[in-house]
């Protein structure tokens, strides 16, 4: 698996009547910030696009920048219902649910 993969993807739907975006990757979610409005990006903004860019030159985990843009999509109301926690990483590396 390539270093800057998700483990879990992000799952957004950052336009109503159109079909879910999976993000795969920090460069996935480093694409999907570039062409966000400049009019829309505030702090969250700010801290997904400084995670996303600390992973890529392996200051900070990708795990780091994935949660930054998980939080950034859930402030931006993008993030899907299905995907709000809905998955979590165990001790183990093991994807479970997160009941």
């Amino acid at each position: 698996m390539d270093r800057l993969q998700f483990v879990i993807p992000v799952r957004i739907n950052p336009e109503a009547g159109q079909p879910v975006t999976e993000i795969y990757s920090v460069d996935d979610a480093m694409t999907f910030l570039h062409e966000w409005p400049v009019g829309r990006q505030g702090p969250v903004y700010q801290t997904a696009m400084n995670a996303c860019l600390a992973a890529m030159i392996e200051q900070v985990p990708t795990e780091d920048a994935r949660k930054a843009f998980t939080s950034f999509a859930r402030v931006s109301k993008i993030l899907t219902k299905d995907d709000a926690h809905a998955l979590v990483l165990d001790g183990d590396g093991e994807i479970r649910p997160a009941h």
